[in-house]
């Protein structure tokens, strides 16, 4: 495992892995900046965790695959 092999700008799962980071941080801003009733809060909290999670499972495997040979 390299941190070296998440640059991967060819690799489609390297533009997906950055849209979710980017969007779990402008819903955990949404998070902080408004007051939302409970239940939007919690489907927001959600979708934040899981683009997160999904987000740091895209840039393990790209960290663990070899870059394709150009």
């Amino acid at each position: 495992m390299k941190l070296a092999r998440l640059w991967q700008p060819r690799n489609p799962a390297f533009w997906m892995m950055l849209v979710l980071n980017l969007l779990s941080s402008l819903l955990a801003w949404v998070l902080r900046s408004y007051t939302l009733i409970p239940l939007v809060m919690a489907v927001v909290a959600g979708l934040a965790l899981m683009n997160a999670w999904i987000g740091i499972r895209l840039a393990l495997s790209l960290m663990r695959e070899e870059p394709e040979a150009d």
